[in-house]
């Protein structure tokens, strides 16, 4: 489905919290993601034309692991619009001194870290790994970076106590990317909830088209996004994960579903601003 103008409307200052950028292909070459590679480029300056559409000013790239691990279309980005950009990079271990104080001052506030499964099974296997991460945390923490997860609530709680021993925050994908099937009352993600209270952990309420088992509107994870906001409203961002790549033409979200649930899950607007503008500028130091 395209994306369309609506009703429903971000306020002054938003910030889209998670989206992806890629190409153009002949400065920036885009690797094998399997259902994730791009079918086509999607530009920073196309997602400040979605932007203009549901009402962002702001955003934070989360860099696409068939992008490369240079990270150089963020960076690109990042050096010509400091003042509307932040982002998540790839690294790995050997990354040098120089290259990680040059990401920072460019706007870089954190390492995505892959540790996503989906009903038992790897998503994904690319980008920075748990092992990776080990070995740079006291090295971005030193830059005062945090670390952000692509983790599934379960796999959150086996590992939880040995990431609050390393010196970062996290911020948690996709509302855990927990599947709406598996209950909002399973003890893990509850446990994932009380977790936010902590001040360590934060999370984007993102990705319900990917955690829905029903489809559009997915309302079948309003349930998820109400009990994160309520039991932490403080630590939590927002995000629309435009351009969905993945999606077929008949699963594609339209971003007016997306800010429905949005609305509808966050009625108040004071809670919605926090969200939207306050926590974003906090987080990633705007």
């Amino acid at each position: 489905m395209a994306e369309t103008s609506g009703p429903y409307r971000l306020p002054e200052g938003s910030c889209d919290c998670h989206f992806h950028i890629y190409g153009p292909f002949d400065r920036f070459p885009h690797g094998d993601e399997g259902r994730f590679t791009p079918e086509r480029v999607f530009s920073i300056e196309d997602a400040f034309s979605m932007w203009d559409r549901n009402g962002a000013s702001r955003g934070v790239i989360v860099h696409a692991v068939g992008s490369g691990e240079d990270n150089a279309v963020t960076y690109d980005a990042l050096r010509r619009y400091p003042g509307r950009l932040r982002a998540t990079a790839i690294l790995r271990p050997d990354m040098s001194d120089k290259r990680l104080d040059e990401l920072t001052d460019a706007g870089f506030k954190a390492v995505r870290v892959t540790m996503i499964r989906q009903d038992g099974k790897p998503v994904s296997t690319l980008g920075t790994s748990y092992d990776d991460f080990k070995q740079l945390a006291p090295r971005i923490a030193e830059r005062g970076w945090h670390a952000q997860l692509w983790i599934e609530s379960s796999d959150l709680a086996e590992v939880a106590d040995e990431l609050e021993a390393f010196p970062v925050d996290y911020v948690i994908d996709h509302m855990s990317r927990t599947m709406a099937d598996k209950g909002h009352t399973h003890p893990d993600f509850v446990a994932f909830t009380e977790r936010l209270k902590t001040g360590r952990y934060w999370t984007k309420i993102s990705g319900a088209d990917r955690n829905t088992r029903t489809g559009r509107p997915y309302t079948d994870t309003a349930p998820y996004m109400r009990a994160i906001v309520e039991a932490a409203p403080n630590q939590v961002v927002w995000g629309s994960d435009w351009p969905h790549v993945g999606h077929t033409a008949e699963t594609m979200p339209d971003h007016q579903d997306l800010l429905r649930l949005l609305f509808e899950c966050v009625p108040d607007e004071a809670v919605r601003r926090k969200i939207l503008v306050d926590n974003p500028t906090r987080l990633y130091n705007f």
